[in-house]
């Protein structure tokens, strides 16, 4: 026997991702890909937005990234890179 009602759409907070793309942001932002932990960290940040959570790991991500960024920019400019091949 058939159900006479569709079942519910899943709800929105199955799909929240807020925490993944905030942790994400922040390890590839440390540790090798400074771009992408920009990128994750606005995706936490609108995620954070849009479910009404606390925007924390998007920033943190965001300016763990852009430290990152930074710092290999001077070690580059300064020869004191480590890897010679980057």
């Amino acid at each position: 026997m058939s159900a006479p009602y569709a079942p519910p759409p899943p709800s929105a907070a199955g799909k929240d991702r807020t925490t993944l793309w905030g942790v994400l942001g922040i390890v590839l932002g440390l540790l090798c890909c400074g771009i992408l932990g920009i990128v994750f960290g606005w995706l936490s940040i609108r995620d954070a937005r849009r479910y009404g959570q606390s925007q924390v790991l998007g920033w943190l991500a965001i300016a763990l990234s852009v430290i990152n960024i930074i710092g290999s920019a001077v070690l580059r400019a300064t020869g004191n890179y480590p890897i010679d091949g980057l």
